[in-house]
């Protein structure tokens, strides 16, 4: 019998002392307890909640999981199974008194954070976050110059920061790589300690990086917009240029996004092909259609015909290119039917899937296996 059928029983047997056997319970440890693929998630706050769900963003599985209330109490327990190397972030939705509201789990320390706020997360047995994430005491910490451009292009201002290696001397020229969604990524990603620590370590050359934002109507400028396109290539790129020593080697320079920066940065390079030789594409919005019409709303039309075009004709963009997603993103599917094409176009390509969703903890987790395939340093390796 498992902790939790003890548990109920108790409840049903000695309803009296429920208050005893709850909290004899919730002080084994913190919760969701994970063992093996199954993950138990507990919650009882003292407050009467009439009902708790699960609220999560693994595509494929049911998105709303119903807690189950334990006899006589108010407490609600779920089991859950999961994949053993496991990451899923998540939410509760609790009712009281009728109204419904999202919490994190209390019982829960562990969080992420992005753009939104923070979630709950879940990280099975399976699942370890890399050492290579934070700052090592044999790093030596590179340096972040702030500028802001006057774009006439989009006509107005645009921030850029610009990493660069502890290496970096005016008179020797290093790779570049233009990063979409620039502060977010290294807030919520931790790129700088990321580049330091694989830079210092010989994983990955010493590399320039320009972390570009976008405006205030972000989705729209990344969705395949011809003006982004422009913007890198004769205003982002020229302006790096004219201030940092930089390779003009197409193949020493690189675009990097997630999502629909990932877009942005392919249809940047098959807009101006021969200019990036290097493209890392997270969890990229490729939707596409064989037949008939897509279901995402008129924000993806520009994305999916973009896309069609590409399927067409890939070999257009000539350039070393690194895709991850997660397997619990409805996107994996466009994702791994793009990976074929590349290769039978004959494009070198590396695709790296993971068991997590579409969320920065899990683009932060494949950083290196993407920088070292496409920027490899002494050691010549990349992870397989």
């Amino acid at each position: 019998m498992s902790r939790v059928q003890r548990l109920a029983l108790s409840l049903r047997e000695d309803g009296g002392r429920a208050q005893d056997h709850l909290q004899g319970f919730a002080d084994e440890g913190s919760f969701p307890r994970v063992q093996d693929n199954q993950a138990t998630f507990f919650f009882w706050d003292g407050k009467g909640a009439e009902e708790v769900t699960l609220i999560h963003w693994v595509f494929g599985l049911e998105s709303r999981q119903a807690f189950e209330r334990l006899p006589g109490s108010d407490a609600f327990i779920l089991q859950l199974e999961l994949p053993t190397a496991a990451r899923v972030e998540y939410k509760l939705e609790l009712v009281r008194g009728g109204q419904r509201h999202w919490i994190r789990d209390p019982r829960n320390p562990l969080q992420a954070r992005d753009p939104f706020g923070a979630n709950s997360v879940i990280q099975m047995p399976g699942y370890e976050a890399p050492g290579w994430i934070h700052p090592l005491p044999e790093s030596q910490g590179g340096e972040l110059e702030l500028h802001v451009i006057r774009s006439e292009i989009w006509g107005g201002p645009r921030r850029i920061a610009v990493y660069l290696p502890f290496e970096y001397r005016a008179n020797k020229r290093l790779p570049l790589v233009i990063c979409h969604d620039g502060t977010d990524t290294l807030r919520f990603a931790s790129a700088r300690e990321v580049l330091d620590n694989l830079i210092r370590r010989h994983e990955v050359k010493p590399l320039i990086v320009a972390f570009v934002d976008p405006g205030e109507t972000r989705n729209e400028e990344y969705a395949a917009n011809p003006l982004q396109a422009r913007f890198l290539v004769e205003e982002v790129l020229p302006f790096l240029e004219r201030t940092y020593a930089i390779r003009p080697d197409p193949a020493e320079r690189g675009l990097m996004g997630a999502s629909f920066g990932a877009v942005s940065a392919l249809h940047t390079a098959w807009s101006y092909p021969g200019v990036f030789g290097r493209l890392m594409l997270q969890s990229g919005s490729f939707a596409f259609t064989d037949i008939g019409t897509h279901d995402r709303g008129p924000l993806w039309d520009p994305v999916v015909s973009f896309v069609n075009a590409f399927r067409a004709d890939p070999g257009r963009v000539d350039a070393r290119m690194f895709l991850s997603c997660g397997c619990f993103e409805s996107l994996i599917y466009y994702n791994r039917s793009l990976v074929p094409l590349l290769r039978a176009a004959g494009l070198q390509v590396r695709f790296v899937e993971s068991l997590d969703g579409h969320n920065w903890i899990s683009w932060r987790d494949r950083m290196r296996d993407g920088l070292t395939w496409l920027f490899p340093g002494h050691l010549w390796m990349y992870y397989e």
